[in-house]
């Protein structure tokens, strides 16, 4: 009998592309949310798909909502409403979590606080997996390889654009409200908040990107997610500038599908460089819309936490082998992969 799994935030628009993922899998999702009327505009696409509205407060109607699942996704945000009631959902039903934050500091309260709890309950509560915070981990992961531990990580996003979603804007103004608009920047292995500008510098990407202005310490969830399990010593962050100015703008836009899977035409490639004494490796992933390729990211995560014998906080890095994931996601989620080990 396929797997089921309860999609919290199934109507959003990374909770779709997670539905149909399932569903192109062979999965069964259970669909569930806050807005009953949207939960049934996706059921309509999804004959079948069980229909299990609850409020982010009903403990008892979040309960219903994951029965008799094997994990619940979580992609409804503002991540620091949601998250914290449903991984108590998830740990009375004893069942994995996974989640698709981009919140940074959602995402380090929740690798504080819950690997005990979920070791005990013998679940997963994974976060962030999915383009921030999965991908960049699992790109570093694969590239470090062997090596026991790195001097430096430098990973470098390059966007050709970022039309967000309301799910991005709410995020971004829940985490503006909690860093009193501060920027927040990894160092030293910790968070800090800090309220000069942001450096700038140089960065060349493989094509078709090539030279680019980036903004550094663009930090981001693979900050607390890469440091769960690796050893390094520094972890610095560049984003491409012109990609922020379109997150920045407040033209109401959407993004529009362009092709037979539904994804916008929004181009990205990530850059890792990992040095360790002379060794120096590097890494590139590549492919289309940072919203539509965090389904898969999820996905295929979770299949490996449902086949294996995983418990406690995981991150995507500590699941399954790096490359092999990344390597499941192509051709169909993901255009270009390279691990360069030399």
């Amino acid at each position: 009998m396929p797997p089921t799994v309860t999609v919290y935030g199934a109507y959003g628009h990374t909770g779709r592309f997670i539905v149909a993922e399932l569903v192109r899998r062979g999965w069964t999702p259970i669909l569930s949310g806050r807005n009953e009327t949207r939960l049934h505009d996706v059921a309509a696409d999804h004959p079948g798909a069980a229909v299990r509205p609850a409020a982010i407060d009903d403990p008892e109607a979040l309960d219903r909502a994951v029965a008799g699942s094997v994990a619940v996704i979580n992609a409804a945000g503002p991540f620091g409403d949601t998250a914290p009631a449903l991984v108590e959902a998830a740990l009375r039903a004893r069942l994995h979590y996974v989640d698709v934050s981009a919140e940074v500091e959602v995402v380090a309260k929740t690798v504080a606080a819950y690997h005990d709890r979920a070791k005990a309950a013998g679940v997963v509560v994974a976060p962030a997996v999915a383009f921030y915070g999965g991908l960049g981990d699992l790109l570093a992961t694969a590239a470090l390889g062997d090596l026991p531990a790195a001097d430096e990580i430098q990973l470098a996003f390059a966007l050709d654009s970022w039309i967000p979603t309301e799910g991005t804007r709410a995020a971004g103004r829940a985490s503006r409200g909690r860093r009193n608009g501060k920027r927040l920047v990894y160092a030293d292995g910790e968070l800090t908040l800090r309220d000069d500008e942001a450096p700038t510098t140089d960065w060349t990407f493989p094509a078709p990107f090539g030279k680019q202005t980036v903004v550094g310490d663009f930090t981001t969830a693979d900050s607390i997610t890469i440091p769960r399990h690796v050893k390094t010593a520094a972890l610095h962050t560049y984003m491409t500038a012109a990609p922020l100015a379109d997150l920045a703008s407040t033209a109401d836009l959407a993004a529009q599908p362009a092709d037979e899977l539904g994804r916008s035409a929004q181009q990205f490639l990530i850059e890792v460089v990992i040095r360790s004494g002379s060794t120096e490796r590097r890494a590139v992933v590549a492919g289309r819309d940072i919203y539509a390729v965090s389904a898969p990211i999820a996905v295929e995560a979770l299949a490996h936490i449902t086949s294996g014998t995983y418990s406690g906080l995981v991150t995507a890095g500590q699941i399954g082998a790096p490359g092999e994931v990344l390597r499941a996601l192509l051709p169909v989620h993901l255009d270009r992969l390279e691990i360069n080990e030399s």
